[in-house]
């Protein structure tokens, strides 16, 4: 995240002496990427952050594949992802490669018993439905429909939920997500043509410090596999951090679609990239105002990439019987474009109030056991007149 922020208490200069009001050591922390020379932030901790008392168990949360080299476009019925209390248990990875891991979820609890932290993935949460709060060791953020939530890997966090029905996307990274290098200055500012800018931003405020010992569980995710620690004291006792490398959300319906006299290709919908895939936001807009412009997207070949959308609100109007929820694959390899009839539908049209996200991949996706158990099983034959 290049933008710099704190909260908290910290010393005039890093790596000097810095003492509690009652004269006890505070820790600092490092906490960084790519070695020494990505974004990072400094944290400072009341007690030492790598008290392991003992590790408990560790299991493999591995997606089960069903299908490994996949060319069949499929639709999968997102809101059949049973409920499930616990916020872990009921995260169910439908397509991922060696890049990332795309999954829905459905929670109907808090996360109260254990913390969290993936210490392989950056992850993005889109809040689909439910309304709370993401409490991390760096503070927290307030989410609500229509949220990103950014995750750096290694952040220790909780979902707090206000509400019982709760709908979730999320996206693993195995590379750090960032805003797209064409709308920033060579300093890393949002420029005067971005679609969003840093006000836009949702920054940890609430910094929670915790002075408690005791045992505490953390749940940690590494290759594949859960590991379940406890530490000896409360992770949430910073009290006070500065630097670049921090969890934030971005809603998207701050986002600012960009549109012309004929159809705008979809890079123009980017919202975050990685260096193995692309993140967009298709929302509200008005359409093409050419006179003869036909608003519908125009057939185009996955050679490079996989598509995946995933379909919020609205009327997605170059799909036929789409709901909320509803994911789509368009695998590379094979063109698609719009349903029987919505080009023709589309003519005249001047506005849409579609909502969707946007996946792309630069590498085949496999497919889950967790995603045939919601495939329509017949969408690679939608384009059928």
């Amino acid at each position: 995240m290049p933008i710099y922020h704190k909260l908290g208490s910290i010393p005039q200069k890093r790596h000097t002496i810095f003492k509690s009001p009652k004269g006890d050591f505070y820790y600092e922390q490092l906490f960084g990427t790519e070695g020494f020379n990505g974004h990072s932030s400094l944290l400072y901790h009341t007690h030492r952050p790598t008290q392991v008392k003992e590790i408990l168990k560790s299991y493999s949360v591995e997606p089960k594949v069903a299908i490994g080299k996949n060319i069949k476009s499929l639709l999968l019925k997102g809101f059949e992802i049973k409920p499930v209390a616990d916020f872990l248990e009921s995260r169910k990875t439908v397509l991922f490669n060696n890049d990332c891991h795309i999954g829905l979820a459905a929670p109907t609890e808090s996360m109260k018993n254990y913390f969290y932290k993936n210490a392989d993935a950056d992850e993005m949460i889109f809040i689909h439905k439910g309304k709370g709060k993401l409490k991390t060791f760096m503070g927290n953020i307030q989410f609500e429909y229509g949220d990103y939530l950014i995750i750096p890997r290694g952040m220790i966090y909780q979902m707090e939920f206000e509400t019982t029905e709760n709908r979730l996307l999320y996206v693993e990274s195995f590379d750090p997500f960032y805003t797209p290098k064409r709308y920033k200055s060579s300093s890393g500012q949002l420029l005067e043509h971005s679609p969003f800018c840093e006000r836009d931003f949702k920054l940890p405020t609430e910094l929670e410090t915790h002075d408690e010992k005791g045992d505490f569980i953390i749940k940690i995710k590494k290759e594949g596999m859960m590991h379940e620690f406890v530490y000896a004291t409360h992770p949430f006792d910073v009290v006070g951090w500065d630097g670049y490398n921090f969890p934030y959300g971005f809603s998207i319906h701050n986002f600012e679609p960009i549109t012309g006299r004929v159809h705008q290709p979809p890079p123009v919908h980017q919202t975050f990239e990685t260096s193995s895939f692309v993140v967009c936001s298709f929302v509200p807009r008005l359409y093409d105002y050419h006179p003869l412009s036909i608003p519908a997207p125009y057939n185009h070949s996955n050679i490079d990439s996989d598509e995946v959308l995933y379909y919020v609100d609205g009327d997605f109007m170059s799909r036929n019987n789409i709901e909320q929820g509803h994911i789509t694959l368009h695998p590379k390899g094979i063109p698609h474009g719009p349903a029987p009839g919505a080009m023709e539908r589309s003519i005249g049209q001047t506005i849409t109030q579609e909502l969707a996200v946007m996946v792309d991949t630069f590498k085949p996706l496999k497919v889950t056991e967790d995603a045939m158990a919601i495939d329509d099983g017949k969408y690679y034959k939608s384009w059928v007149e």
